[in-house]
């Protein structure tokens, strides 16, 4: 799917799982909230790119330096190394610049209420550092104690609602696949002609392939989120003439 999105010609990608669909009398709502994670992905997109001309100018100032730490922090949610401080500032234009420089997805997130599925955690990485993913059910132990009560403390839940920017600073094309994280493979369970199969998943498209995106969650309404996993779920309000 990754390779898909990275041949698409487009600045602005919106992705929706096929089975959220809803009677047409609440479209206009669910368009209205498209319309906010749009508007919030070109907000941020505009910050950053304005970072990213300020930092590749010849000269730098340190009060840009400043700002462009303090919006990765505050607005993208993102820690900088802990010897941030102590580098000098050829280094740490280019920590900035390395930050800022990929890949934005905005992602809607609905109240967690029980849905089978995945949601917005953070994760510790290899290198130390912490990210925000969306992380899947089958990705997690769930016997370990200790994993199972943070997935059990899930506010949010992933309705898979995702706004993507996939051009950087200069209007051109990410690749897509430079931002693929080749180990978040996990198993899950499968099931074919009634027998049960264990399946080794290569990295999904928003949990793995997206791995190194800037990443932004959004809490939009449940009214967003009507799913059709089984026939008695097209008894639920949402899809009711």
């Amino acid at each position: 799917m990754i390779g898909n999105l990275n041949k698409l010609d487009a600045d602005i990608v919106f992705i929706k799982n096929i089975d959220n669909v809803a009677h047409d009398r609440f479209k206009a709502e669910m368009f209205s909230w498209k319309k906010a994670l749009a508007g919030c992905l070109i907000s941020l997109q505009q910050d950053i790119f304005s970072n990213l001309r300020g930092l590749h100018q010849e000269s730098v100032s340190s009060r840009l330096i400043r700002d462009a730490a303090g919006f990765i922090q505050n607005k993208l949610c993102q820690k900088l190394p802990a010897d941030f401080q102590s580098k000098n500032e050829i280094q740490q234009r280019q920590i900035l610049i390395q930050k800022l420089d990929r890949p934005l997805r905005v992602c809607g997130m609905v109240p967690n209420v029980g849905e089978p599925g995945g949601g917005p955690f953070w994760v510790w990485e290899n290198n130390g550092e912490i990210s925000k993913q969306i992380v899947e059910t089958s990705q997690i132990d769930l016997a370990d104690e200790n994993q199972n009560s943070i997935f059990k403390a899930l506010t949010h839940f992933n309705p898979v609602d995702i706004v993507c920017g996939l051009r950087n600073w200069k209007g051109e094309p990410f690749d897509l696949l430079k931002y693929v994280d080749p180990g978040a493979v996990f198993i899950s369970q499968k099931t074919e002609d009634g027998r049960d199969l264990k399946a080794l998943e290569h990295p999904g498209l928003w949990n793995g392939a997206m791995a190194y995106w800037n990443t932004v969650f959004v809490e939009v309404p449940l009214i967003t989120f009507n799913p059709v996993k089984q026939i008695t779920d097209l008894l639920r309000e949402a899809h009711m003439p």
